[in-house]
């Protein structure tokens, strides 16, 4: 999805710089290809926004006599992009083997057909040999992959096929030989006894013809479902819940959010609203299929938070989720997700809280940073199209709005699904974004006035060991001045949590308010310090 310029003014931090190097706050917005975009929690790790985009837009050329010199990134940059792992192969959707049986030997037709090596082979659907107990291999990848058409081997367990794939004569036909005989033998001893069992007169009597059925049918007491039960909790949460469908003049997306407040206002991601940002189409649609008109209030790019207000409020639907309190959440606490994903409106899926404080830099295939959050981890089923929805906890209350999962899905035409990594921004952060935008319209950001230096490579973010095209490494009078930063030290630890990138940096950074003061332990010439720092304050994302 792309996302737009916010409105706002530009302080020192937001100078531009060098590529590679930045300031702290927000960074700016950059047009989406349509696609799925790409989020990142570390230079490793590659996730994917979770809107569900339906066409690209295309990329602005640059303006003529644009500068072809590297424009300077800030703090909240992205990490470099990985490249994405090639998607992992499934075998689920092979034909189920066909079993060629030999013919029968001459003389005795009760005798079970003799075989040879080659015709206890089982065929697949185009010919080919696949191993007797399937075709493909089993998950989790044992064994080699199916041989594609005209392609030499045969997936099979060791000493199943030769190097070549072609059958080693074991001699099974004994075998299956003997176990057929068996079974007819059987067969016919179990019509025996039925023909015994069935009357007393010595005449044959179909026994299963005198069998009536044995199955029950459930009674139809009505099943009482407790409140706090998962059934429970999203029948309540459901009228909730509304989709979002964003329409743009070259672009559109499908995403998830809820009922913020009795006024009208929905709280949701940025990225899914952002195709409607200038002049596009916002229809918001609740559970019972009505819809409505809805204009955007406020966005906040480098959070991902957005507020949209409907432009008739139906008072009869407006009833607000009621918000729980994301920094008392616990790993192993049941999450519910409850969005829209690829389209599927009211999809409920549950899971656990895997990780908290799981730092996600987030951004469009284009590399260009767009958003970071502290974000809580979970294993609950989440897509394309989840975004903006509610992660609820075991009591039903929202703490977590979905954005990013991340996912195994690589090239141009693959599409990102769950792998039981998704991450959805902590509300306390979410709901503190949102009062901001409804207010004013304009997102606040914490910063510490420093240029960051992203070819640094040890743990930690290192400020810029000097100026950047004229930009001081330490904005005069700034926050990090005043604690007594300087240029080309490795901040290691904000708060209590360690850090050990640029991006977890921004991320910590970003869930303090303005006017916070916060401990920052650091090394200078190898060795340690601290100090504390009083966060300062922007406002509006950067131009």
């Amino acid at each position: 999805m792309s996302t737009e310029h916010a409105s706002g003014s530009a302080g020192p931090e937001e100078e531009r710089s060098s590529d590679g190097q930045g300031a702290v706050g927000p960074a700016p917005d950059a047009a989406s290809a349509g696609a799925a975009p790409v989020v990142e929690s570390a230079p490793t790790v590659a996730l994917t926004k979770l809107s569900d985009a339906e066409a690209a837009e295309p990329s602005a050329p640059a303006a003529a006599g644009e500068s072809d010199a590297p424009a300077p990134t800030y703090l909240d940059a992205p990490p470099p992009t990985a490249p994405a792992a090639p998607a992992a192969q499934s075998y689920l959707d092979a034909p189920p083997p066909v079993v060629q049986a030999p013919p029968p030997a001459a003389g005795n037709p009760y005798a079970a057909p003799a075989a040879s090596a080659e015709q206890t082979t089982v065929l697949g659907a185009e010919g080919q040999q696949h191993h007797p107990f399937g075709a493909g291999q089993p998950l989790g990848g044992w064994g080699a992959p199916p041989a594609g058409p005209g392609e030499p081997g045969v997936p099979g367990y060791p000493g199943e096929f030769g190097a070549q794939g072609s059958p080693q004569p074991r001699k099974r036909g004994g075998l299956v030989a003997l176990i057929a005989a068996v079974a007819l033998v059987a067969g016919l001893a179990g019509g025996a006894i039925g023909a015994t069992v069935g009357g007393n007169s010595g005449s044959f009597t179909n026994s299963g013809a005198s069998h009536t059925s044995t199955t029950i049918q459930a009674g139809d007491k009505t099943i009482d479902r407790a409140p706090n039960s998962i059934a429970g909790i999203a029948a309540k949460a459901l009228p909730s819940v509304v989709t979002i469908k964003a329409q743009g003049s070259q672009e559109s997306g499908t995403g998830t959010g809820f009922v913020y407040d009795t006024e009208g206002h929905i709280l949701t991601n940025n990225h899914v609203v952002a195709p409607a940002a200038n002049g596009g189409k916002l229809t918001v649609k609740f559970s019972d299929g009505s819809a409505y008109t809805a204009s955007v209030v406020g966005r906040a790019q480098g959070y991902d938070v957005a507020v949209i207000r409907l432009d008739n409020p139906p008072k009869d639907k407006l009833v607000p989720l009621p918000l729980g309190d994301s920094d008392k959440v616990a790993v192993g606490d049941a999450t519910i997700a409850i969005g829209a994903p690829y389209g599927l409106e009211g999809t409920v899926t549950t899971g656990i809280v895997s990780a908290k404080d799981r730092p996600v830099a987030s951004g469009d295939e284009t590399g260009a940073q767009s958003s970071y959050m502290n974000a809580l981890q979970t294993d609950a089923s989440i897509n394309p199209g989840n975004s903006g929805g509610p992660l609820l906890n075991s009591a039903g209350a929202v703490i977590g709005i979905n954005s990013a999962i991340q996912s195994n899905t690589g090239g141009s035409g693959g599409r990102a699904g769950s792998i039981g990594l998704g991450f959805a921004i902590p509300i306390n952060q979410a709901s503190r974004v949102a009062q901001d935008l409804i207010k004013t319209g304009t997102p606040v950001y914490a910063i510490i006035g420093v240029l960051r230096n992203d070819d640094y490579k040890g743990d930690g973010a290192q400020i810029q060991t000097g100026p950047v095209q004229g930009t001081p490494a330490v904005t005069p009078g700034g926050p990090a001045d005043q604690a007594g930063l300087k240029a080309g030290d490795v901040i290691t630890k904000l708060g209590d949590h360690p850090i050990d990138s640029s991006p977890t940096l921004v991320s910590e950074i970003w869930t303090y308010k303005p006017g916070d003061k916060v401990s920052v332990e650091y090394i200078r010439d190898g060795k340690t310090a601290k100090t504390t720092i009083t966060l300062g304050e922007r406002k509006g994302d950067t131009p």
